[in-house]
């Protein structure tokens, strides 16, 4: 399968907004419309769909979610789609999305994590198209810090140039920004220290492959079925799989990443990204050595705490993109190239 890239987006390109999973509640609209003003700005037009209510865990019935966001995927006008962020059962449209069809049309950007995975993952291991997991719209507001790169940086980036992203060395020691009370608020909380981790031994990592990856806790389900079927992704190239926990303790993350390594999922996997997190440890298990136990067995470098989870700051992975990563006692990063 040969991995194919929408073209760049470009001022009066049209971005469509739906969400394929929760909407936004009425008391934090004022953040969803700081976030589309901020790419107006940048000449883009953008075009908010239906399935946006915020009152319960999902935004409409699945048949209309999953009836928007294929017409916004097929769309030849529409160059990219954002939801406003995750949330709980997007997996409930696996068998109402026509893959082929979306397939055949001209490769479109989806962006999303963490319960946007259930959509971004299989799309690119279905359909060959690459896919963003980065930070969601409600969060293209904040100020991006050095090292690291934006969701829109990616999307307008010429195909076949390589960028790079490092570790800033600080992340959000825990909660959230209020967005009901700040809508406007574009200053990450970085409070904490820490940079990468190497889990499974010492000395320098140098590895690459294909991007592959998304949230433990929403993949997991996948496990067995088509829609996380890594054999035939990009032929024979290894892979460098990513994966992150969200709020799960870590006998979950342990039985998950091992029902996934079972199902063949890191089977060619060069070396693998786990993403920081504020998930629970348990009291015998923390959620690194529950990451070890379950992946240790592939004999391939493991590096944790990485930025690409539910820890600001945030890190975009492109699903599909050749990257190189490298992590020594001088240095850690990952370069990525559309090609």
């Amino acid at each position: 399968m040969t991995v194919r890239y929408p073209r760049p987006l470009r001022p009066g390109d049209r971005i469509g907004v739906t969400s394929p999973s929760s909407g936004v509640p009425e008391e934090l609209r004022g953040r969803l419309d700081v976030a589309v003003h901020d790419l107006e700005a940048l000449g883009y037009e953008v075009v908010v769909g239906r399935c946006m209510d915020g009152s319960t865990h999902i935004s409409a019935p699945a048949a209309e979610r999953a009836a928007e966001l294929t017409e916004m995927l097929t769309d030849p006008a529409i160059r990219a789609v954002i939801p406003p962020w995750g949330g709980e059962t997007a997996i409930d449209l696996m068998p109402l999305l026509d893959f082929e069809e979306i397939g055949r049309a001209e490769p479109t950007w989806l962006v999303g994590w963490s319960d946007i995975s259930v959509l971004t993952t299989p799309l690119t291991l279905l359909t060959g198209v690459a896919t963003v997991h980065g930070n969601n719209l409600m969060d293209t507001p904040y100020r991006t810090p050095e090292g690291l790169t934006s969701w829109l940086d990616i999307v307008t980036a010429a195909q076949g140039e390589p960028f790079r992203q490092t570790p800033p060395g600080r992340h959000r020691s825990g909660g959230w920004d209020d967005w009901a009370a700040h809508p406007g608020i574009r200053d990450l909380t970085l409070d904490a220290e820490g940079t990468w981790t190497r889990l499974d031994g010492t000395g320098d990592v140098d590895a690459e492959g294909r991007l592959i990856g998304g949230c433990i806790e929403i993949l997991a389900n996948l496990t067995g079925t088509p829609y996380l079927d890594t054999s035939r992704f990009a032929g024979s190239e290894p892979l460098l799989v990513y994966v992150e926990a969200c709020e799960d303790n870590a006998f979950e993350i342990c039985r998950n990443l091992h029902g996934m390594r079972l199902a063949g999922f890191f089977d060619r996997a060069a070396a693998v990204l786990v993403g920081r997190t504020h998930a629970p440890d348990s009291r015998t298990l923390t959620q690194h050595e529950a990451v070890l136990d379950a992946l240790g067995p592939l004999g391939v470098p493991v590096i944790a705490d990485v930025e690409c989870g539910h820890v600001p700051p945030y890190l975009p992975l492109v699903n599909g993109a050749r990257g190189r990563v490298v992590h020594t006692a001088a240095r850690s990063e990952i370069v990525q190239t559309l090609a």
